[in-house]
């Protein structure tokens, strides 16, 4: 076995590249959230890697060592966009709580993001249909797996005696996503804190699942 020595040295060389590792992974979601801003200002055809590189201060050239493409750098913001509310919606689906609880987090979940990465929100509503086919199809499994995920927490709450029993799943998850989508056109125009829009929000979702007993709660 290696001495303490060894050891140290081997840990010692180790160490550099561990950084060099960490400082790239920070380089890179500085560009990609660089890339996700100049997107959402001015969509992707009228946004070019220029004014990317601009933003950080860096040469165009540079950017091709962590996308090829302009294009790729968009799919990859989508694809961040969308993995995140994905995520977030299988941990609310998954825990504990009511139908009702589940929605509310739900709704809560969709829109708290238009606080801190709404260009990528944006990027990601807005101009994914830029993408080619591949990418497109790539992008739209996630989406449709959020909507499954929203299909199933109503199922439950139908099976539940919670939510109407006559309520469509499926229409009603896409009138929920339709209804939380557009609130990205609008935020910060309106005199109303997300927080307040959420709570709103919560309310006309419960009121239509539930019906009539949810508005006497």
């Amino acid at each position: 076995m290696p001495d303490r020595a060894a050891k140290q040295q081997t840990n010692k060389s180790r160490t550099p590249a561990r950084r060099k590792g960490a400082g790239r992974r920070r380089r890179s979601g500085e560009i990609l959230d660089a890339a996700a801003r100049v997107f959402a200002q001015h969509g992707y055809h009228g946004a070019t890697t220029q004014q990317i590189a601009d933003l950080l201060g860096i040469r165009q050239a540079s950017l091709y060592y962590y996308f090829p493409s302009k294009e790729v750098a968009l799919e990859i913001v989508c694809m961040q966009g969308v993995e995140d509310f994905h995520e977030r919606a299988r941990a609310i689906a998954s825990g504990t709580g009511s139908a009702a609880e589940k929605i509310a987090a739900l709704v809560r979940a969709h829109l708290m993001p238009l606080l801190d990465t709404a260009d990528y929100v944006r990027v990601f509503l807005n101009e994914r249909q830029y993408l080619p086919r591949a990418s497109r199809r790539r992008i739209a499994k996630w989406s449709r797996g959020i909507e499954r995920v929203i299909a199933e927490v109503i199922k439950d709450g139908i099976r539940r005696g919670e939510f109407r029993p006559h309520v469509n799943p499926r229409l009603a998850t896409l009138a929920l996503l339709g209804m939380l989508n557009a609130v990205s056109t609008w935020y910060g125009k309106e005199n109303a804190s997300l927080e307040r829009i959420s709570a709103e929000y919560v309310q006309l979702a419960i009121s239509a699942l539930a019906g009539p007993k949810a508005r006497g709660r």
